[in-house]
């Protein structure tokens, strides 16, 4: 394992004990992850990132323990409720390995060592702040908090006994960048020496990840599933992917058949990246006989375009990153879906299919789907639902604000007599 982890710090051998409010209680015990700092009683003394933390109850019971985290409002993350247990190396390679477990359906008929897939979802696998995403066999390991760096030895062992992971490599969020790191870097290399890029499997497709340095752990995982079901939808159709990305659903367009498909995205290394994962493919005919174009822009902005000129698609797929990172911004992001929706309705074929995704865990679904149907309406069109889905199987939802993406496939009534010559 790398030298890189000698100057983590070691857990604190000082549990703090800690009491909440009966309200917070209640959550802990139905099986929420989070204890937010308004809810803490009393401690018994100040802790650090990462001690372990018990929550006794008003008989001085034991309750639960979790993770503590005094730079956070998210004052405590839970990892267990019911009876007394020891949070240790024994411990994290049993949660780790029974979340792997619950991801077998992912590679049923396929080599595991193939694909890529979400080993550990965080709050939502009873580790709060962990994200861990395996590329055949690397394995990234994604920190959205500080209080892992005590057990990150304890992680990387567990990730590797529970995957094929040969190579693993570590991401910080943006917020932990800014903190003490204790000398680690996004991006480090924590065992093996992985490829650069990473090439794996999405069905039958080849794609590339570039696990140290691209966005998210390098590839949206979390889009699979409506990936697959767009190629099954694009056979003889012009496709429009909007937000592209690095051109997945782009690619399992061209595989199912589109017979063009049009990439906007307004980062040019991204779009680079999306060229060559169709290049992988072009030995799959469909693809090679795919006329596809790219463009590097604004969405708001060449939607607007696209419209003026008046282009038109058979399906325009939209996948914004999240608009809504705070409860202030929330109606800021709904009016962003509508106006998207809007700009949709006037490039998409009278008889065509809009696929909008929303990943803002701020926005719920019913707001999400709300807000794009009234858009719609409002722009003289009308949106029948063919489909609404949710998360895949690797990225499970046990507790409300886990549930983020949402995505919804219609068919479009655009108001327009007859389809454009």
């Amino acid at each position: 394992m790398s030298s890189l982890l000698d100057a983590l710090p070691t857990p604190n051998d000082q549990r703090l004990a800690v009491k909440v409010t009966p309200d917070a209680l209640r959550r802990i015990r139905a099986g929420h992850p989070w204890v937010y700092d308004k809810s803490i009683d009393s401690t018994n003394h100040e802790g650090g990132p990462g001690d372990i933390a018990i929550v006794f109850d008003k008989n001085r019971k034991f309750a639960a323990i979790g993770l503590w985290d005094p730079e956070s409002p998210i004052r405590m993350k839970m990892l267990h409720v019911g009876k007394p247990t020891t949070i240790d190396a024994a411990w994290f390679r049993a949660r780790i390995a029974e979340a792997v477990a619950d991801r077998a359906p992912l590679w049923a008929g396929t080599q595991r060592k193939r694909i890529a897939y979400r080993a550990v979802n965080g709050e939502n696998d009873g580790l709060p702040g962990l994200v861990v995403d395996v590329y055949t066999d690397v394995a990234v390991i994604k920190l959205y908090s500080e209080i892992w760096y005590p057990y990150l030895r304890d992680v990387v062992d567990g990730v590797m006994a529970a995957t094929d992971a040969q190579h693993v490599v570590l991401r910080l969020a943006r917020n932990l960048q800014e903190r003490e790191t204790h000398g680690l870097d996004d991006g480090d290399v924590l065992f093996g020496d992985p490829p650069d890029p990473v090439m794996f499997m999405e069905g039958r497709l080849t794609f590339e990840a570039d696990v140290r340095a691209g966005q998210k752990t390098g590839h949206f995982l979390d889009q699979r599933a409506n990936r697959l079901l767009v190629g099954k939808m694009t056979g003889g159709r012009s496709v429009l992917d909007v937000f592209a990305s690095t051109g997945g659903f782009s690619v399992h367009a061209a595989a199912g058949g589109a017979r063009s498909v049009h990439a906007i995205d307004q980062s040019a290394p991204t779009i680079a990246v999306a060229k060559r994962n169709m290049a992988y493919n072009n030995e799959i005919p469909a693809v090679a006989e795919c006329q596809f174009t790219t463009q590097c822009a604004d969405a708001f902005d060449a939607l607007g375009h696209l419209g003026r000129t008046d282009r038109r698609f058979d399906i325009v797929i939209i996948d914004p990153p999240s608009f809504a990172q705070k409860a202030a911004t929330v109606g800021r992001a709904k009016a962003a879906y509508a106006k998207l929706t809007k700009l949709a309705m006037g490039v998409v074929e009278q008889g065509g299919v809009l696929v909008q995704a929303s990943c803002s865990s701020r926005v719920t679904s019913d707001d999400f789907f709300d807000t794009v149907t009234a858009a719609a309406v409002e722009h003289g069109a009308r949106l029948t639902e063919i489909r609404r889905t949710g998360h895949d199987i690797d990225h499970p939802v046990t507790f409300d604000e886990g549930a983020y993406l949402k995505a919804g496939f219609w068919r479009v009534d655009t108001g327009r007599r007859g389809r454009r010559p």
